[in-house]
């Protein structure tokens, strides 16, 4: 009776309480249930909420891959469109090109035709100045060398247009009363003009200088402008005062512009004008001046020398040349 109480299994009174325990345990059984429950319904929103995120981002990466393929598709078709513009403007630059050449082409053929034409109508308006310029000479010179040769060929006398006086009378043969034949008595003898003595002094110097000059004039002619610029130098050495050597001077300038030698020309009208203020050459040589001086690029020189022309021969045809030049009326 005094020994120690039986011990008790401590298992057993966990599992079968008793008295008063068993409403705790049960509260604590649905508890224990409760939170059983609310954890499987977390556990449940938890992978719901993982599920929704997946998803997200699967519908966010197709949404980006969408934008890329949109981009790379809009970029293609701009690089294909530039390169459409690029390939239309060398199109139409090629075809701008090859309309300039062809243009070209037509204005050079053009150009061509009218510089055939101006050297043509220069060349006939200088065959057509040569002819009316030789022949004015010859007209020019050809009576006097006629009246110096008629003066030198024939004596002191009546000329061959003066009219003779009718010889005096002459009495017919007297016959002398005497045997025989009669015999005539002759009468005053009648002078009978000799053949005409050969022409000489001006008269062949006339010849000569007529011969040289159409010589050199012929020279010209025919472009052979060295020996044309040779002869008629040798001309206005040969006869400085002669009426032909400001034509000659003048004909030395044309040579030297034919040539091309611009300067030349210029010092040789110049001479022109020094030597022979008094010519009916000087407005030409001074539109001749002008024209050279055009072709050597002094344009304001030029437009000074056709005023001078027109000032100074206002009435000639080198004057009115001088103005359609210069534009005026």
């Amino acid at each position: 009776m005094g020994g120690k109480p039986p011990r008790r299994h401590a298992v057993r009174r966990r599992v079968t309480p008793q008295g008063s325990s068993v409403p705790v345990y049960r509260a604590r059984t649905a508890a224990a249930a409760c939170a059983l429950l609310a954890l499987m319904c977390g556990a449940h929103g938890a992978h719901a909420a993982l599920f929704d995120d997946d998803e997200a981002r699967k519908r966010i990466a197709l949404t980006n891959q969408r934008l890329e393929q949109f981009q790379r598709d809009v970029d293609a078709r701009i690089s294909g469109l530039e390169q459409q513009l690029k390939n239309q403007g060398l199109v139409e630059l090629l075809n701008s090109l090859e309309a300039l050449k062809t243009d070209m082409a037509r204005l050079r053929g053009q150009l061509e035709v009218v510089s055939y034409e101006i050297s043509e109508a220069q060349r006939r308006q200088r065959d057509l100045y040569v002819d009316i310029d030789s022949r004015l000479r010859r007209l020019e010179t050809v009576p006097v060398a006629a009246s110096s040769g008629a003066d030198a060929a024939i004596p002191p006398g009546p000329g061959p247009a003066a009219v003779l006086p009718p010889p005096p009378s002459v009495a017919p043969p007297v016959s002398v009363p005497v045997p025989g034949p009669a015999v005539p008595v002759p009468g005053p003898a009648v002078p009978v003009p000799g053949p005409a003595a050969p022409a000489t002094g001006a008269a062949a110097n006339a010849a000569a200088e007529q011969r040289a000059y159409d010589a050199a004039l012929d020279q010209f002619k025919r472009g052979d402008f060295p020996s044309a610029i040779a002869s008629f130098t040798a001309f206005v050495k040969a006869w400085p005062r002669s009426p032909l050597s400001p034509s000659a001077q003048h004909w030395i300038g044309n040579a030297q512009f034919a040539r091309r030698d611009y300067r030349a020309s210029i010092s040789a009208q110049r001479q022109l004008i020094l030597n022979y203020p008094d010519s009916q050459k000087i407005p030409d040589a001074l539109l001749n001046i002008a024209s050279a001086q055009s072709e050597l690029a002094d344009n304001a020189i030029a437009r000074r020398t056709l005023e001078e022309l027109i000032v100074k021969y206002p009435q000639s045809e080198a004057a009115a040349k001088a103005r359609q030049r210069l534009g005026m009326r």
